[in-house]
C-alpha cells in the first residue's frame, strides 16, 4: 500500500498545499518547503504513521523520496 495519499492529505492540512501540486515528482522546494518545515513533516509522518524515522541523513528532495522511505518503513515494520 502506498502511502501517497496520506502524505498527500498531510500536505494540505499542514501547509494548505493544492492537492494537484502534490505529485509524485515534485520537488519539496518547489512546493515552498524549507528544510525546517521538512523536518517538522517528518516528525508529523512519525506520529501518523507510528514509525520511527532513521536517525542517519537521508536525502529528501522529492514527493516520491518521503513516499518511498515511508513505505519501506512500514513495510518492514509489518514484516
Amino acid at each position: 500500500m502506498s502511502s501517497l495519499p496520506t502524505i498527500q492529505r498531510m500536505m494540505v492540512e499542514q501547509f494548505d498545499l493544492k492537492i494537484e501540486n502534490l505529485t509524485p515528482d515534485a520537488t519539496l522546494e518547489s512546493l515552498g518547503l524549507d528544510s525546517l518545515s521538512v523536518i517538522e513533516f517528518m516528525f508529523n509522518i512519525e506520529d501518523e504513521f507510528k514509525i520511527k524515522l532513521p536517525d542517519e541523513r537521508v536525502e529528501i528532495k522529492t514527493l516520491q523520496d518521503v513516499i518511498n522511505l515511508v513505505d519501506s518503513i512500514v513495510a518492514e515494520k509489518s514484516a
